[in-house]
């Protein structure tokens, strides 16, 4: 069987890959029956250089290899029909625009293993770069906070090599005597707990940072039960809210009124209360002035996130009264962080995460007959048709919804 790795092609190009060039040269010892070919690439963090070194051949064309495998959205024309592909389709919540690339996937009969699905029987993510968005999450948070009270200058994450020069940089500094909210308790919100931890920050309960002052910047990391609450007063568990959402509504407000910074690292579900609405932002109580939303829905949960941003232009503000972008610097302005690609600031170490994973977890799945379902789970589609595990997708693709 033969792996491909492709040029990523969407614009910005992305960095990162699926397989280093050292787990190429492993799992090719390993699985005898196993090739793997790479395509030329000037961006990827991997020179070709760096693969040719550990005897991986190096192409202008992949198109002879059985499964092809790139990081984000493949470009409709570069699609090679009647392949396996292994990609983030960003499709799984009827994204808009991305029902053309799901069309056409169909289309031209391409088996679509969506790495966002790759999970175990107890529906538990395998693969992610999610760990690594939080780190450079967190650290773009007090970057963009220096900025906006002209207090610090950072650099910025893509200037340096890994999570340790980004610690380093964030020991240099020396924050006022903030209050840090930070929502979720999975990979990414812990990426960002390893960062405030790593520079030295004070970690407190709930209770302390709703009602205490300190004389130095602490942070508190809430999970879902902590920012929503039964509309009919009953406190039951977190395992209720996520099978009932719709009897939630938001808490975030008790945070919002004490909290200068807001990282957002939660997995948003649908149906689940936003955390906050433009209309919660009015309130003359809503004190967080800085955002760092590593989630990044659009006109989602969190309403100053109304675009992405980019690496190269990080931060804008968001006109809270207006419900408009202005000046991150205005002085009544949000100042936004919502890049929607963060792990490719830090590209190799996010690759060799991601890698290591993909060798555990995918790879043997080919070989011992998917014995473990990871596989099936992850099929988006087959033979022109969605999936049965992907059908609820049927109207989003036809327009429909």
């Amino acid at each position: 069987m033969k792996f491909g790795i492709i040029k990523e092609g969407k614009n910005p190009p992305d960095k990162r890959v699926v397989l280093t060039p050292q787990a190429c040269k492993a799992l090719q010892e390993t699985f005898k029956e196993l090739e793997i070919i790479v395509e030329k690439s000037e961006n990827r963090i991997f020179t070709d250089q760096e693969y040719v070194s550990n005897g991986i051949e190096v192409t202008d064309d992949v198109s002879s290899a059985d499964v092809l495998l790139g990081v984000k959205e493949v470009p409709i024309k570069a699609l090679v029909p009647n392949k396996k592909y292994f990609f983030f389709s960003h499709t799984i919540k009827k994204q808009p625009y991305n029902r053309d690339l799901l069309r056409a996937i169909l289309e031209k009969n391409i088996e679509l293993y969506d790495h966002e699905v790759i999970t175990n029987q107890k529906e538990i993510r395998l693969v992610a770069f999610g760990r690594y968005a939080g780190i450079v999450g967190a650290y773009n948070a007090i970057r963009t906070f220096g900025l906006k009270n002209s207090s610090f200058i950072l650099p910025k994450a893509q200037q340096l090599s890994d999570q340790q020069e980004l610690i380093g940089e964030l020991k240099k500094i020396t924050l006022p005597n903030i209050k840090i909210v930070l929502t979720g308790k999975g990979r990414v919100s812990n990426g960002s707990k390893e960062m405030l931890d790593g520079m030295g920050l004070k970690e407190v309960n709930v209770e302390d940072y709703l009602n205490k002052t300190f004389e130095e910047a602490v942070y508190c990391q809430i999970d879902v039960l902590d920012y929503n609450k039964r509309t009919d007063g009953k406190v039951i568990d977190m395992y209720d809210f996520f099978d009932h959402p719709e009897a939630y509504k938001s808490d975030f407000s008790r945070f919002a009124k004490v909290s200068d910074v807001y990282i957002a690292g939660h997995f948003y579900a649908t149906g689940a209360p936003y955390i906050f609405t433009r209309e919660d932002a009015k309130s003359k109580d809503f004190k967080v002035r800085v955002v760092a939303d590593i989630s990044c829905d659009i006109d989602g949960p969190v309403a100053s996130t109304i675009r992405a941003s980019t690496i190269g232009d990080p931060i804008y503000g968001y006109d809270r009264l207006q419900e408009a972008e202005v000046d991150f610097m205005d002085p009544e302005a949000i100042a936004v962080m919502a890049v929607d690609n963060l792990p490719n600031e830090l590209p190799r170490d996010a690759s060799q995460g991601f890698s290591e994973n993909f060798v555990t977890y995918v790879i043997p799945a080919f070989f011992n007959g998917d014995k473990d379902g990871i596989l099936e789970r992850a099929r988006m589609t087959q033979n022109g048709k969605l999936t049965p595990r992907y059908e609820y997708l049927e109207g989003y693709v036809k327009g429909l919804e």
